[in-house]
């Protein structure tokens, strides 16, 4: 799969080789609060306090590249980390009521390769829209768990933690580039990159999406 990100991005830079071609740097922030947790919001099982708490402690900085003009591909490499704290009610084999804390500690590095369009093309300034495939690789994401309370027999070491080593999803959103300075907000996808196990059996699997703004500065 690694390979086919790759290979694209060598075919797109290729294919753009004689067009405008922009390098900069960018740093900004990242929650981790999905649209999904916004949407439990009203069933009670989110609240306000969870939402802070999902809305904090989120960095990445990195590069990026711009190739094209109005019709553009922008590959990225950005380092992200953050922190997720979520409380887990489920059963285990025994249909016992398990709940416990889990803390996510994020630290990934991310390849988005995006295609962009310019919808407002200026001398000055314009607006744009894009989208594409994100490559996310765990560069040390740790997860830990507490206050376990549970009918059963299950303790804390049977919990078990595991981060898959890479994960990939899809990214999408506007942006607008005023002179050399370029503001993006967007929204990604990733799927079940942190899982627990109870006795070597996934018992949850929390989806890693996030919103992300960032601001970069074309270098040329």
């Amino acid at each position: 799969m690694k390979k086919i990100f790759f290979l694209a991005a060598l075919l797109l830079t290729v294919s753009y080789a004689s067009a405008q071609l922009n390098f900069g740097l960018k740093a900004g922030y990242n929650s981790s609060l999905s649209l999904s947790n916004l949407s439990s919001i009203e069933s009670g099982d989110y609240n306000l306090t969870d939402v802070k708490s999902e809305l904090s402690n989120g960095f990445h900085a990195g590069v990026f590249a711009r190739i094209g003009k109005k019709l553009y591909f922008e590959p990225e490499l950005l380092y992200a980390m953050g922190k997720k704290e979520y409380t887990i009610t489920l059963q285990d084999a025994m249909n016992n009521d398990v709940t416990y804390d889990k803390f996510v500690n994020i630290s990934t590095v991310d390849i988005p390769l995006l295609i962009g369009y310019k919808i407002v093309d200026l001398k000055m300034l314009n607006l744009r829209a894009f989208a594409g495939p994100k490559l996310r690789l765990d560069a040390g994401s740790k997860l830990s768990f507490d206050n376990l309370v549970t009918d059963g027999e299950v303790t804390i070491d049977d919990l078990k933690g595991e981060v898959k080593s890479s994960q990939i999803g899809l990214e999408a959103g506007v942006g607008v580039d005023i002179l050399m300075f370029t503001l993006d907000a967007r929204f990604n996808v990733i799927g079940d990159m942190y899982q627990t196990k109870i006795n070597s059996v996934n018992v949850d699997r929390i989806p890693n999406t996030n919103f992300v703004i960032s601001l970069g500065w074309k270098l040329f």
